[in-house]
């Protein structure tokens, strides 16, 4: 094998744009059609029969689950168990992928996408899939956004991003082999997450503490007071006290705790935080979904600069779990603080990595691609502390990292190329076979169908009408 210059990969490197383009690395030996090949046959979805009467939906969903529980197990021994605090740190979030122009593509369906021009609705066409990640620790303040992805699953049109993120959560925590199975496990969770089924549903998980963020308009309730047998009454005891409405100042209680920080941006500028806490809060819930079994805690934080005006609006967090009490108020706001390097990940995949790149009418093709960009993105994740510093012209008065810091991203994917040059092929190289037959002269393939473009179900039950 040829020496790798790194000099030489500095002036030859350009930014890869679509997948064909791909087959144009030197260390790849074969066709730009085997880009193609590997990723419809990279997880393959065909199963053998081992018993019967088993149906093609049924097949292929226990494939699929077999397929991200593997996953999950080998990118799991990539995962150094955590030092600073008692607990492993994951998020969950779902990304948009838009395919607004894949009329043949099955199960489009409506999305949110953000859209920055004002006055434009925030849709698109395509799909959705939802990223389950562990977050690293972080030695320091000033440490890059690394996300270890674990699991990605598409959300079909029957369900939402919050019913896989459950059962993506219920694959991580009843799972024995992985290692942070019957340890404790924090959940940094965006407000979707914050409805009432959802948190009811993960109480059953005795490790699992979830950290969510709330809208400032929901209304909460206090816990009733102890009942004096005195004056006990015939009937059902009260099991919800006064109102606490998040948006009324006047319906809080005093806090049970007060905490004051300070903390230092990047740029030096200095922010005091102060976070109010409220213990044994409860939310209203429903006859199958008993929330008043459920007390959480609750946190609202407030940031503001030197001179005491806001640098932006509260934030309200719900503590949730049996082991809520193992984390401070002031390690809860350095976590969920933390949540946003989730944000990272699907930027850098999608600008960097070729997350939406990849134009194909088949979904389960465009799944196994998805699974392949997060290996891809869990590869740099390990190969993080053997890259070289190599920056730009521009970047060449930048102090390099030293031995201790940790590498970006995007550092360590400029310099991969030397470091994947230097592992030995696990197969053998190609060999040409000489040119293929094609196809019959005459032969024609049936064109594929348009596929319409489905909605999701209406949140109304059947027999609710809507309000005039």
């Amino acid at each position: 094998m040829e020496e790798f210059n790194p000099k030489s990969k500095i002036q030859n490197l350009k930014l890869v744009r679509s997948i064909a383009e791909l087959s144009l690395s030197p260390l790849f030996q074969r066709s730009y059609n085997s880009v193609y090949q590997a990723i419809q046959e990279s997880f393959n979805t065909t199963k053998s029969e081992t018993k019967q009467e088993v149906t093609e939906v049924t097949e292929v969903t226990e494939v699929t689950e077999e397929i991200q529980n593997y996953l999950m197990r080998v990118v799991s021994g990539l995962i150094d168990p955590p030092q600073q605090h008692p607990f492993y740190l994951f998020a969950i979030d779902t990304t948009p992928h838009p395919r607004p122009y894949a009329k043949t593509l099955d199960e489009r369906k409506y999305i949110y996408q953000p859209n920055t021009i004002k006055g434009n609705k925030p849709i698109n066409i395509g799909h959705t899939y939802s990223i389950l990640s562990v977050l690293p620790e972080k030695e320091t303040g000033n440490v890059p956004p690394w996300t270890v992805p674990i699991s990605a699953q598409r959300v079909p049109v029957e369900k939402t991003g919050v019913s896989i993120g459950s059962a993506q959560i219920k694959a991580m925590m009843s799972d024995s082999s992985l290692p942070w199975h019957e340890q404790l496990c924090v959940m940094v969770l965006d407000s979707a997450y914050s409805q009432r089924s959802f948190l009811c549903e993960q109480s059953q998980h005795e490790n699992l503490v979830l950290v969510t963020r709330v809208r400032s308009n929901r209304i909460f309730y206090q816990s009733p007071p102890p009942i004096d047998e005195s004056k006990k009454k015939r009937g059902c005891p009260k099991k919800y006290g006064e109102q606490f409405d998040l948006g009324d100042a006047q319906t809080w209680h005093e806090p049970d705790e007060t905490t004051q920080l300070q903390q230092t941006t990047h740029k030096g500028r200095i922010l005091n935080v102060t976070i109010q806490t409220w213990h044994q809060m409860l939310m209203r819930g429903t006859r199958e979904e008993k929330m008043y079994r459920h007390p959480f805690t609750l946190l609202r934080i407030h940031v503001t600069d030197e001179n005491g005006n806001s640098v932006w609006r509260p934030m309200w967090l719900v503590i949730t779990g049996e082991q809520r009490q193992q984390i401070s108020p002031t390690v809860t706001y350095q976590i969920f603080r933390q949540r946003f390097d989730v944000e990272h990940l699907h930027r850098f995949g999608k600008q960097r990595l070729l997350m939406t790149k990849y134009q194909t009418p088949e979904v389960k093709h465009e799944e196994n691609w998805i699974r392949l960009v997060m290996l891809a993105y869990v590869e740099l994740w390990a190969a993080r502390k053997l890259a070289t510093h190599l920056p730009r012209p521009w970047e060449r008065y930048q102090d390099a990292p030293t031995e201790t810091q940790i590498m970006s991203p995007s550092a360590v994917q400029r310099d991969f190329q030397r470091i994947i040059s230097e592992i030995e092929k696990p197969g053998n190289s190609p060999k040409p076979r000489g040119i293929s037959t094609g196809r019959v002269r005459g032969q024609t393939l049936p064109k594929r169908s348009p596929q319409p473009v489905m909605k999701s179900k209406s949140k109304l039950r059947p027999e609710q009408k809507k309000a005039a």
